[in-house]
């Protein structure tokens, strides 16, 4: 075997593997790109930008609130002068990716030449054909994305849904009754898009929440909402700067009373009661629904950071273990953490992993959580890809990254030995194909729906 070609023969077979992405927001009937913005402003290259100077360093508007031309025009102009700075980012290279290979285009962006590009990305705009293309040049064989985001069911042969709606247990900056407004956010309606990171002023609500009552009803309303049978998971997020404890129904009336000036106390106290009463109901239905939740991201201003504490994984060690019949899957966000997660999830039956999550996605730390994760855990504990993209360019783009990762992985554990070339190969399809199936119920399209695991 050539040791020095390895890495690259590693890939080639990679790329041949069917493989599943797990987490993604793409909306069906419209997988793709709408121009330019939609690849230059992704959000983790936003901050990339906002961190070079950029003035704006909120997210461009999102479904269902498309931006208009005018705006998406003014935040490519605004971004133009920092492109220089963030060429040496990761974040840039998926960037050149997309464009060197789905669109054909090498050159620098430019003031002079932006508008070219755009209008030859938006000419695919609508080319489903395109967008189904750039799923099976990498083989991908189903999306997770979240439910709200289906369209009128245009693609539902290829994409599976997950409910990413309430966030009990996810701190906004500035806030401290976060949980209730969510819970009151949900009450009384159907399933809908989440709150987005530093939502800034809140919509008012139908409903309020004042008793111990509220809480209930609402907090039944919503697990009753989920369209089980349509959902495979539901997403959230766990704040680590939440003291997760068992509060009793006297100090969270208490706490309820004070809701008016709210500080972390209160809040730790909402989001610890809010989240036990919904984990409660839901593990009724854990045949049914796998508990996805992120982890390691805290919120700044326009973003997160990534920040996580070790009492706040001993605490999701207690969570986990009270809800033995609930499965539960993190999407991790730190580095040093995963040595942790892993030693959780080697103990603890009805938790696994999955993927490399916004402050994880970066090369260095993809091949180090890789690595640690394929060293501790079986590999249908494991789930190595999803790509968290909002267009399919991005999910090409973070596929192709991964790949390369995983194959300067794998190549160092054949070279000392560790792993045959057919036994990486092998475990490669496990962990990108096999085990998003046995954990989540996916299924690749053109088969019929798979029954979630009983156990």
């Amino acid at each position: 075997m050539n040791t020095k070609t390895l890495p690259n023969d590693l890939e080639e077979a990679l790329a041949r593997l069917p493989m599943l992405d797990v987490h993604t927001h793409l909306v069906g009937g419209k997988l793709g790109a709408r121009g330019l913005h939609d690849i230059l402003l992704y959000h983790m290259v936003v901050s990339d930008l906002y961190a070079a100077g950029c003035p704006t360093g909120a997210r461009l508007a999102q479904y269902p609130r498309w931006p208009s031309d005018a705006e998406a025009e003014s935040r490519i102009q605004e971004a133009l002068p920092f492109l220089p700075h963030i060429e040496n980012t990761s974040s840039w290279w998926g960037v050149r990716i997309i464009l060197h290979d789905l669109y054909g285009w090498q050159e620098p962006i430019t003031p002079e030449n932006w508008r070219k590009l755009h209008d030859r990305i938006r000419e695919r705009a609508d080319d489903r054909v395109w967008h189904h293309s750039i799923l099976d040049q990498l083989n991908i064989r189903g999306t997770g994305t979240e439910i709200a985001r289906r369209g009128g069911g245009e693609d539902d042969d290829r994409l599976q849904y997950a409910l990413e709606w309430g966030f009990f247990t996810r701190c906004q900056w500035g806030e401290f009754d976060t949980a209730l407004y969510e819970l009151e956010r949900c009450w009384g309606r159907s399933p809908e898009s989440p709150s987005s990171i530093g939502s800034g002023s809140r919509p008012t609500t139908d409903r309020t929440i004042q008793t111990l009552d509220d809480v209930h009803a609402a907090v039944r309303h919503y697990v009753e909402s989920i369209p089980y049978g349509q959902v495979i998971a539901t997403a959230t997020h766990l704040s680590t700067d939440i003291d997760y404890r068992l509060v009793n129904d006297r100090q969270m009336q208490e706490a309820l009373s004070r809701r008016h000036q709210a500080g972390p106390e209160e809040r730790d106290v909402y989001a610890s009661y809010t989240n036990e009463a919904f984990l409660t109901a839901l593990e009724q239905h854990g045949r049914e629904i796998v508990f996805q939740f992120s982890f390691g991201a805290e919120p700044l201003p326009f973003e997160t950071s990534s920040r996580l504490s070790q009492r706040s994984i001993g605490q999701l060690a207690e969570i986990i273990g009270r809800h033995p019949n609930l499965r539960f899957q993190c999407f991790l966000s730190s580095r040093h953490a995963n040595q942790s997660l892993c030693t959780l999830a080697r103990q603890l039956p009805n938790l696994s992993l999955a993927g490399f999550w916004w402050h994880n996605f970066f090369p260095d730390v993809i091949r180090q959580v890789m690595t640690e994760r394929l060293d501790m855990l079986p590999t249908n504990k494991q789930i190595a890809f999803f790509s968290d993209a909002y267009c399919v360019e991005w999910t090409y783009a973070k596929a192709i990254l991964v790949r390369k990762q995983m194959a300067q992985v794998l190549a160092q554990k054949v070279e000392q030995g560790q792993y045959s070339f057919e036994e990486a190969v092998n475990i490669a399809r496990r962990i990108l194909f096999d085990s998003p199936q046995s954990l989540l119920g996916m299924r690749p399209f053109g088969t019929s729906p798979m029954a979630l695991p009983v156990r």
